[in-house]
């Protein structure tokens, strides 16, 4: 399939010649792509309970079903899976040998999770993820019972589970950059960005807008662009905001995004049904 790519600040990014190559469209709804060490991409069809797997060799399979009704997901510096499982409103890390997982958190000072969206990890092992509430269909639950829909730091051995966001009306998407010393988040609610200092005791200051739109899932390149997803398709802005490259998808919602493959420079869609791919003359990081 053939779509224009608009590049009004900075065509470099892409890969010469390239263009949007549709892998399949064979889902439901498609979410959390992330990649392993090798480049293996995994990603979510989170209506039909499974997570899929695209490898390097170029061929996408199921690689686990059921799978919590999983949604967000990252590869942390182990290599290990973590998922946003939000059938029971949790947090999991998966073993990707036995394809079985652990329950890393569930609830917050006794009450249930709203439902964990989008989780990212630092490179010290700590990690942070955004629980906005969706109502799910599968949920025999209504009601929240945490009314602060808001963002969480869990400490290195998964004891402390801290709240360190509080004012966003709807969280969503997280990455943080390589070093472990800004993190990036999305206020889906509020069609905002921003991005945050990490203290060395994980609290966040230093709160800047980076940019007004509506965003789903977001990643980051070698260059800290930010590259963000909506019903627009993937936009990539700078570290400073300026808005550098739009991705049509052609579908009705562009969920999520990451960078996979061999080298880590083609970035992989998770658009509605369809699961997507483009050559890039620029790599993902990894923490």
């Amino acid at each position: 399939m053939s779509i224009p790519i608009h590049t009004p600040k900075d065509s470099s990014l892409i890969k010469e010649g390239a263009t949007l190559k549709k892998i399949s469209g064979e889902f439901a709804f498609t979410e959390g792509p992330s990649a392993d060490a090798e480049g293996n991409v995994y990603f979510t069809d989170q209506p039909n309970d499974r997570i899929m797997k695209w490898g390097v060799d170029g061929q996408l399979s199921t690689y686990m079903q059921p799978s919590g009704r999983s949604n967000g997901m990252f590869f942390d510096k182990k290599d290990r899976l973590w998922s946003c499982a939000d059938a029971n409103n949790e947090l999991w890390i998966i073993d990707k040998s036995k394809k079985k997982e652990t329950v890393v958190v569930g609830e917050y000072q006794g009450q249930r999770l709203n439902g964990p969206n989008d989780v990212w990890v630092a490179p010290n092992g700590t990690a942070y993820f955004t629980d906005p509430f969706y109502k799910r269909d599968w949920w025999k639950h209504s009601e929240q019972q945490i009314e602060i829909q808001g963002v969480y730091f869990l400490s290195k051995d998964h004891k402390t589970l801290t709240r360190v966001i509080d004012d966003f009306k709807k969280p969503n998407g997280i990455v943080g950059t390589p070093d472990g010393k800004k993190l990036y988040m999305t206020d889906i609610g509020d069609s905002k960005i921003y991005h945050y200092k990490i203290n060395k005791d994980g609290s966040l200051s230093d709160k800047t807008l980076l940019c007004e739109e509506r965003s789903d899932g977001i990643t980051l390149d070698e260059k800290g662009n930010l590259y963000i997803t909506n019903s627009n398709g993937v936009t990539a802005y700078s570290p400073e905001g300026k808005k550098l490259l739009n991705i049509p998808t052609g579908e009705g919602w562009t969920a999520n995004v990451c960078f996979g493959g061999k080298d880590h420079t083609t970035l992989f869609i998770t658009a509605s049904k369809g699961f997507y791919s483009m050559e890039m003359n620029v790599k993902g990081v990894k923490p």
